[in-house]
């Protein structure tokens, strides 16, 4: 499956992995009043003053291989530790922090949202990584067992519908 990277605007053939543009708490608020009410970019975003929250990945390995299948998620995380990494971007040096995953992943019938997460920093300018703490859901079951690539492929077709022109649906960045 080929498909063009909005990051990088090259055509690649590889599993992609994929990305939500915004926490499901965006949608909450009504569009007219998004502009006054939000503060949002790729990796940060801020609802109200009040609710916090960044952008990461959640890496499910792939069984036999050595690539994962990254899936790109928000989580929310309390004021204090949200500006430690608002200040510090580009570091390992602080954290984890604990998070409530803020996302409805497509690809599982039981809803994702309000899975409990630890959030891990990095530097080189790498987004966080998201480790899901153990609990009974199936996104934690393929996270800390793996995925086959057939199944990655499927998931990735959850996002990435056939089309003519790649384009990505709704949330998907």
């Amino acid at each position: 499956m080929s498909y063009v990277c909005k990051t990088c605007s090259k055509t690649h053939e590889d599993l992609p992995d994929v990305g939500l543009q915004y926490p499901d708490h965006y949608f909450g608020v009504p569009e007219n009043e998004r502009e006054l009410r939000i503060k949002c970019n790729t990796d940060l975003c801020v609802i109200d003053n009040e609710h916090y929250f960044i952008r990461g990945v959640i890496l499910i390995p792939i069984h036999k291989s050595e690539d994962d299948f990254g899936i790109g998620v928000w989580v929310s995380l309390n004021k204090e530790n949200y500006e430690k990494y608002e200040e510090n971007p580009n570091t390992s040096d602080i954290g984890p922090f604990f998070g409530w995953l803020c996302n409805s992943l497509l690809c599982y019938e039981e809803d994702t949202q309000l899975l409990k997460t630890m959030v891990h920093f990095q530097s080189n300018g790498q987004r966080p990584t998201i480790d899901l703490e153990p609990c009974e859901h199936k996104l934690y079951q393929d996270y800390s067992q793996g995925i086959s690539v057939d199944k990655a492929w499927e998931m990735a077709h959850r996002y990435f519908p056939a089309n003519k022109d790649n384009a990505y649906p709704g949330r998907l960045i």
